[in-house]
């Protein structure tokens, strides 16, 4: 009965509260906000600022206070409460995750850190929980590929990461301790410190994050479902604005994780019955320069980043016999990994009055990205060595004919090395409005994945009493998608409430779509090889609704229906019975989150997410005498609870916050994992934590909060 209440709860609120009535901003591709929470101002999709209600791309974003009220403490957890959305664990050891966007799993979305690519395949595997939410001052999601100036990749859209930037004097400390299912604990520690200068055109930001987690072992078989983590994060934002026209802002970050996962024991790690642990020393920069021409109708941003990864790691299942021991014991299989990634590129816009028919932003730029990732276990004979870059040229019309009527029309050009020819893409959006309360978009885009290796195709798991691996077929093409979307936007407000909801409707189609197909089993595991098949869709519908009653009472709710099929059944296990369905991809989620202030310093925040049945494969266990299978999940929930007082202390212009809550409170936690040294990790499904309370304590300026 509870979960039928907050399912049709979930059809009367939704997601986002944006309804802004500001001046038109051009400067730099930042977000900035208003003291009034609904006054908020986007980036939009020719890196431009525009007031929300006049994009012609569906925006959607996270502020720090968002992520707050959600309780994320990462940018995974907070991902989850956006339409279309969903984050999932993937590996029952070592627990990597990956977003799904819009029915595609990750490497079909581009996560950008401060409007770069620093992401690489290699980090996209840990990447969203590497970033911890004290770093993030605002999220921007954006659905779909109608942008051209996103890349050729951002098939299902683009994940824009905002770190904090310094705007004033002022700090922040914060310590939170975790008990996962209520024994296990994960403690937390994080701050922020701005200074900036009398003149106000030097900041400086300093934020650093430290994390340390128990390992928790959910069916008390000696081998963990969450891995144990030792984690430190430190980062830095300069900003300086040299003259009215020209400014620049440095972001560098530094991420060191330690991550064990697998049985729970205190013998040497070569020595244990199954095992992975992931060392990362990750170091990311990127510089933008902003310059202004022409009384501000024209500007150029020349740009740079650059992302370096070691990481060393280890994965293995101790053999059995005496003589296969005795040979791991002599080449154990550590590995050893490097990634680097370089952007660079101008962009230059220029706005232009056409009198009777409006005004037009040209955006013309040129990008060159360079990837070069290099992975290796000697011992299980397995090696990445790839080397890949891509020069992007993209042109961008934004036309506003009129008040009601804006068209962005756009084509890419692309050369990636592992393409025998050039690569147009073009790409379009359109925004009508039939009044100031009543907005219809359409949208299209067209991109291309190049034949290579992502993220998830580096993960070696566990299965068919081994490791699993996956290769690339020699033959492989580059995946090909045509995307559309079409939306019903509907906003009002008065005095004492806002209220409104967005119904959107996307299909893509996929060519030579990428498939994984188990080939079968050798004396180290399962081998899957990544193939082109025929053709692919992902289709369907979300719904969004949102209410604010005087910023005292505010819900918002996103719900999707879908549906993710190739054109004809895949063999994802040897034996078993092909599908045509997408696994791991359920045909219907939501999220809903409510907001309530009973007082003045109080406030009380439930969140909830749903998620359908799905399609998980599973290999056999000889613990458990099972056959090869694929099972079909039943739907399951996550409801968190979150109470928070706010304490001000006059006497030196400071706030305490202190906060209690619950995760998962009605503990629907996987209760079938495998179990023991033969399990297969990637069986894992359902909410990333079991029932986890949790007690924090925030001090900071007074400003801040």
């Amino acid at each position: 009965m509870i979960r039928i209440l907050i399912i049709l709860i979930l059809f009367i609120v939704n997601n986002k509260l944006s309804w802004a009535q500001v001046p038109d901003v051009l400067i730099d591709s930042t977000i900035y906000e208003n003291k009034d929470s609904f006054s908020e101002i986007l980036v939009e999709g020719r890196k431009t600022f525009q007031r929300n209600t006049n994009t012609a791309f569906i925006v959607q974003f996270l502020d720090s206070k968002a992520l707050e009220r959600l309780q994320a403490c990462n940018l995974a957890e907070g991902l989850n409460y956006q339409t279309g959305l969903r984050v999932e664990t993937n590996c029952q050891t070592c627990n990597y995750s990956q977003l799904r966007m819009n029915g595609l799993q990750g490497s079909y979305a581009q996560i950008l850190v401060n409007n770069r690519p620093l992401m690489s395949s290699l980090t996209g595997l840990y990447g969203l929980e590497l970033i911890p939410s004290s770093m993030i001052d605002k999220i921007e999601i954006r659905r779909g590929s109608a942008s051209s100036l996103q890349g050729s990749s951002a098939i299902a859209g683009t994940i824009n990461i905002i770190t904090k930037n310094p705007t004033k004097n002022a700090f922040e400390l914060q310590s939170t301790v975790n008990l996962i299912g209520l024994r296990t604990i994960d403690w937390i520690a994080d701050g922020t410190f701005s200074i900036v200068n009398q003149n106000s055109n030097i900041g400086l930001q300093v934020f650093f994050s430290k994390r340390n987690r128990n390992l928790y072992d959910r069916n008390q078989d000696e081998f963990s479902e969450i891995p144990s983590l030792d984690q430190f994060n430190l980062g830095i934002n300069l900003s300086c604005k040299i003259s009215e026209k020209h400014n620049f802002q440095l972001n560098f970050s530094h991420i060191n994780e330690n991550r064990f996962g697998g049985q729970i024991s205190n013998l040497p790690l070569t020595m244990l019955e199954q095992a992975e642990e992931r060392n990362h020393k990750i170091n990311m920069a990127s510089l933008d320069y902003n310059i202004v021409l022409k009384n501000e109708i024209s500007h150029i941003k020349l740009f740079a980043s650059f992302q370096a990864t070691e990481r060393n790691h280890y994965t293995a299942v101790l053999p059995d016999d005496s003589l296969e021991r005795l040979q791991f014991l002599i080449f154990p299989p550590f590995g050893n990994s490097l990634s680097y990634t370089f952007q660079g590129g101008v962009l230059w816009n220029y706005k232009l009055d056409l009198k009777k028919w409006g005004e037009n932003m040209f955006n013309l730029g040129i990008e060159f990205n360079k990837d070069l990732i290099i992975d290796e276990i000697k011992t299980y004979d397995y090696l990445i060595d790839q080397k890949t870059y891509n020069v992007g040229l993209f042109l961008q019309s934004d036309w506003i004919f009129t008040s009601k009527l804006s068209f962005v029309s756009g084509v890419r050009l692309d050369y990636h090395n592992f393409l025998d020819h050039l690569r147009l893409s073009p790409r379009a959006a359109l925004v009508y409005k039939f009044n100031p309360l009543i907005h219809l978009r359409f949208g299209y885009g067209m991109g291309f994945r190049a034949p290579q290796a992502f993220d998830t195709d580096m993960h070696i798991a566990f299965a068919g009493g081994g490791i699993s691996r996956i290769f690339l077929d020699a033959e492989l093409k580059p995946e090909t998608s045509h995307s559309w979307s079409s939306s019903f936007n509907y906003d009002k407000a008065n005095e004492n409430i806002i209220y409104g909801f967005t119904i959107e409707g996307f299909f893509t189609k996929l060519l030579n779509a990428f498939e994984l197909v188990n080939i079968g089993i050798d004396n180290k595991g399962e081998i899957f090889v990544k193939k082109n098949g025929n053709e692919a869709t992902v289709y369907g519908s979300t719904l969004e609704l949102r209410l604010n009653y005087k910023k005292k009472f505010q819900v918002e709710s996103g719900f999707t229906i879908q549906k993710s099929e190739y054109s004809k059944a895949v063999e994802y296990i040897q034996g078993v019975n092909p599908l045509q369905s997408f696994i791991r991809t359920p045909n219907l989620y939501g999220y809903t989150s409510i907001n309530y202030k009973p007082f003045k310093n109080c406030e009380v925040n439930i969140n909830y997410l749903l998620t359908g049945p799905m399609f998980i494969p599973r290999f056999s266990n000889p613990l458990l005498s099972n056959s090869d299978e694929i099972i079909t999940t039943k739907s399951f929930s996550d409801l968190s609870v979150k109470i928070q007082y706010n304490l001000n202390l006059k006497k030196n212009n400071t706030k305490v916050i202190i906060y209690l809550g619950v995760k998962n409170m009605l503990d629907e936690y996987q209760n079938d994992f495998d179990i023991g040294k033969f399990r297969d990790s990637n069986f894992i499904y359902g909410p990333s934590l079991p029932r986890t309370i949790y007690l924090g304590l925030k001090w900071g300026s007074n400003s801040i909060f």
